[in-house]
């Protein structure tokens, strides 16, 4: 296992108990808390598109000289990648009547819900362990980014499986057993990461990934939005940027030492050929 292991479980273990702030769902007023996602959103889509931007492309092209041709075939895999699987696991129940299972029955579109979130985590923890194995930098920007965008999925998730006649305390439980799914990825990029390339291959895969994310469900949500609503949710869509340039910030010891090779960090690097 790489050193990087218990740093990576950790980081997938504090995303997967995000899936219990379900419960906030219940001790919040549904009003109060619709006002609250759009900012939530925002805040998730500047922190996934910061990530994608200032960590994980230039980590990749860093590594592997510039903006290769497998690089980009990586993050238009990424794009369509996440544009079939979103596709092929939310098409059933959005053209499904919400209102045609039987009074105390478990509607089909909650499983369908529960089977996307599998998935959906999976990808997620092979996305933070693949970044950690690139630097600690990348890893917790991405760990960041991945947090922020479960947590307003969350709330939505845990109202559809209400919505589909599941009880609060069982769909707590099963939002959170999906959630746990999350380390199955992880650990198979943990086991193996040499043959997955990460960072010529996997990284600009989770690029495109975000950015489809960030593009495609998070932004659009934010053009329904109006006067101040508008003018606060970017706002919080800058601060979710300027999250990941703080990262950078903190952590520059990584961006030295691991470019050293390529004319960052001289004296850093210098000193230690001495």
């Amino acid at each position: 296992m790489p050193a990087q292991t218990p740093e990576v479980l950790l980081a997938v273990l504090v995303v997967s108990l995000v899936s219990l702030v379900g419960a906030l769902f219940l001790a919040l007023r549904k009003d109060k808390l619709k006002g609250m996602l759009p900012f939530l959103v925002a805040l998730a889509a500047g922190a996934l598109l910061g990530d994608t931007f200032l960590h994980l492309l230039p980590h990749a092209t860093a590594h592997s000289g510039g903006f290769t041709p497998t690089i980009a075939w990586g993050v238009l895999g990424g794009l369509l990648g996440f544009l079939l699987i979103e596709g092929t696991l939310h098409w059933h129940h959005h053209g499904e009547d919400v209102h045609d299972h039987a009074p105390g029955g478990i509607h089909s579109f909650g499983w369908m819900n529960l089977l996307g979130d599998f998935v959906h985590n999976i990808l997620d923890g092979m996305l933070i362990a693949g970044a950690w194995l690139v630097g600690p930098e990348a890893g917790v920007a991405t760990t960041i980014a991945v947090l922020l965008h479960e947590i307003p999925q969350e709330f939505g998730d845990f109202g559809v499986l209400l919505h589909a006649g599941f009880t609060p305390r069982r769909a707590l439980l099963l939002n959170f057993a999906t959630a746990c799914s999350a380390f199955l990825g992880a650990i198979v990029v943990l086991l193996m990461h040499e043959a997955l390339h990460v960072e010529e291959v996997l990284v600009p895969i989770a690029a495109g990934g975000f950015i489809y994310i960030a593009c495609a469900d998070l932004i659009p949500e934010l053009r329904r939005l109006s006067g101040m609503r508008l003018v606060k949710s970017g706002l919080a869509l800058a601060v979710g940027l300027l999250l990941m340039v703080a990262v950078h910030e903190i952590m520059p010891h990584e961006h030295g030492h691991g470019h050293a090779h390529e004319g960052h960090g001289h004296s850093h690097s210098h000193d230690e050929d001495r």
